[in-house]
């Protein structure tokens, strides 16, 4: 296969963006928020669970401590206990009590609308803080590079990386700014749809013509 051009390679990209749009019309993030306060909670709570049991527990959560002072005051065990279906729930517990004492101690309560305020509270990294500013305050800082997304992005050879700052990187040189956070969902939807780990279904998928790693086009 001859090397790709810079050049074409964001044009497949862009292409591959308008199909999946077309093959996922009703995309957007799977977890359930009002606030980004409550987005925030709902990533930790996601770590190694599925989305679906998050929207599970975080109705419940939220009805019990309603804003970052009722998490940073929160008797642990009973924390630990409400969050304990998602996995991992001593943990998260901690990490959501010491995230809402940062928050009220370091911004009054309120969750920052910027890279570096949220990086800097506990426990938050660059692919959380990227789903908050993009889905909670639609601000296009990034792509949010999750396990499907690095896995997707290699598969359509959009990038050799494997280091997800990296892999991420590499996206935003190809795609336009405004899509940045819609890319990311899409190709979530498609990893769960057609891009499997184990057995990719080539011969479903929306993009396959648009795939050098497709085994099965049509």
């Amino acid at each position: 296969m001859p090397r790709e051009s810079k050049k074409a390679k964001a044009q497949r990209a862009v292409a591959i963006l308008e199909r999946l749009r077309r093959a996922y019309p009703g995309s957007r993030l799977a977890l359930d928020f009002a606030s980004p306060f409550q987005l925030l909670v709902a990533l930790v709570l996601a770590a190694q669970c599925t989305d679906k049991k998050v929207n599970e527990v975080t109705p419940p959560l939220f009805r019990r401590y309603p804003a970052p002072a009722d998490f940073a005051a929160a008797d642990l065990a009973e924390l630990e206990e409400m969050v304990h279906p998602t996995g991992f729930y001593r943990n998260k517990a901690r990490a959501l009590q010491a995230l809402g004492r940062a928050l009220v101690t370091d911004h009054d309560g309120t969750v920052p609308d910027r890279l570096d305020g949220l990086v800097a509270l506990p426990g938050v990294g660059r692919k959380t803080a990227n789903a908050v500013l993009g889905h909670a305050f639609g601000k296009n800082e990034g792509i949010v590079v999750d396990t499907h997304v690095q896995r997707l992005a290699g598969r359509l050879g959009l990038t050799a990386e494997k280091d997800p700052v990296k892999v991420e990187q590499d996206l935003l040189q190809l795609l336009p700014r405004a899509d940045w956070t819609a890319f990311s969902h899409l190709l979530q939807d498609l990893g769960r749809a057609a891009c499997q780990a184990r057995k990719p279904l080539c011969g479903t998928c929306p993009v396959a013509e648009l795939c050098p790693s497709a085994e099965v086009v049509g």
